[in-house]
C-alpha cells in the first residue's frame, strides 16, 4: 500500500488526512534538564547527546513559552504560507520538573489558537502518575504526543551510550501511555556503535511490534560537543555510508507495520557541530536517495513476482 505516493505511512500525509493541510512542527525549549546531566543518574547526559539536549534547533528556555510560540511562528512564517503548528517541547526530558510547572507551560502551549497537537519529548523513567494525569487531562483539549527517546533494545549499547534505563522500564512506560490513551512516538537511533545491521533492525521490528503511533528513525550524529565526539576523535569507528543508510531505512520499512506513522526517516545536525558523517549535511540528498532505494526495491520485487 502506497499512502499519498510515498512507500509508507509519513507523518505529512497523517497530519494533511487529520487536518485539511500541511502542519508545521515548532521546537520549544521548556527550561528543564535530564536525570542524566542533575546527578540523579549523571551529569555527562547520554553519549551522544549535546549541550543543548538534542534541542539545537529548539527556541531559548530563557523565553516565556508565548514568546518561544511567537518566535518560531515568525521564522516559518517568513519562509512558508502556514496557519497551524505542533508545539514541540524538545530539549532535555520535558517531563522532569514539578507537576504544576508542567501544567503551566504545557496548557500555555496547547492553548494556542495556532497549535492543534502538542508533542512532548521525555524519558520513560520520567512518567509519573501526576504527570500522566496531567497528559491525560490535557489530551481532552487537543491531541498530546508523547514521544520516548528508546534508540536500542540491546542492554550492552543501552549502558554504553549511557541510558539511564531498562527496556523493563520502556515497556512500563508504553503500556501506562497507552491506559491514558495517549499516542507514543519512538525514537530510535540507527548506526550505534558496536550494533550490526542484525540488531539495529531487531530494534525496529520490536517497536514495531508495540503497535505504538509512530517512530522516529535517526541516523547517529557525532557532534563535537558530546563524549561521544570525543571518543570518536581519538579512536575513529566505523560509521555507515549514505548507500548503507538508505538500504538499512528501506529494511526497517519492509519490518514495520503499515499502520504506523513515520515521523522521520533521517535528520541533520547542526552544521557547526557536525564531526561526522558529513553526508548526511545534506539531508533532501538523503531523502532523495531513500525514495528511490525504495523505488528500486518495488520495481525488483514486482518483477520476481511477475518472473516465479
Amino acid at each position: 500500500m502506497f499512502w499519498n505516493e510515498k512507500r509508507y505511512y509519513s507523518l505529512d500525509y497523517y497530519l494533511k488526512q487529520t487536518f485539511g493541510e500541511k502542519i508545521y512542527r515548532l521546537a520549544l525549549n521548556g527550561g528543564m534538564t535530564c536525570p542524566n546531566r542533575d546527578g540523579t543518574l549523571g551529569n555527562r547526559g547520554c553519549i551522544f547527546c549535546s549541550q543543548a539536549g538534542s534541542g539545537d534547533f529548539a527556541q531559548k528556555g530563557s523565553q516565556p513559552v508565548s514568546r518561544q510560540l511567537a518566535d518560531a511562528k515568525a521564522q516559518i512564517r517568513a519562509k512558508r504560507n502556514c496557519r497551524k503548528f505542533i508545539a514541540y517541547f524538545q530539549a532535555y526530558t520535558n517531563t522532569y520538573a514539578p507537576v504544576d510547572y508542567l501544567r503551566k507551560i504545557f496548557t500555555e502551549a496547547i492553548l494556542d489558537p495556532d497549535v492543534v497537537i502538542l508533542s512532548i519529548a521525555t524519558r520513560p523513567d520520567c512518567l509519573s502518575y501526576e504527570v500522566l494525569q496531567l497528559l491525560a487531562e490535557l489530551n481532552q483539549i487537543k491531541p498530546v504526543w508523547v514521544e520516548l527517546g528508546l534508540q536500542t533494545i540491546h542492554s550492552d549499547t543501552s549502558r554504553f551510550i549511557r541510558s539511564g534505563f531498562t527496556l523493563e522500564c520502556f515497556h512500563r512506560a508504553i503500556n501506562e501511555l497507552k491506559l491514558c490513551h495517549l499516542p507514543v512516538i519512538v525514537h530510535v537511533i540507527l548506526g550505534l556503535p558496536r550494533e550490526n545491521r542484525k540488531q539495529m533492525l531487531e530494534t525496529v521490528s520490536h517497536v514495531g511490534s508495540l503497535r505504538v503511533f509512530g517512530i522516529k528513525l535517526q541516523l547517529l550524529h557525532i557532534l563535537s560537543d558530546t563524549d561521544l565526539g570525543d571518543l570518536y576523535k581519538k579512536q575513529p569507528f566505523p560509521l555507515l555510508t549514505q548507500e548503507t543508510y538508505c538500504n538499512l531505512i528501506a529494511d526497517c520499512l519492509e519490518r514495520l507495520p503499515e499502520s504506523i506513522t513515520i515521523h522521520r526517516l533521517t535528520g541533520d545536525g547542526p552544521k557547526e557541530l557536525l564531526i561526522a558523517p558529513l553526508w548526511s549535511s545534506s539531508k533532501r540528498s538523503v531523502l532523495n536517495q531513500i525514495e528511490q532505494t525504495l523505488k528500486e526495491r518495488d520495481t525488483w520485487q514486482g518483477k520476481y513476482c511477475s518472473d516465479n
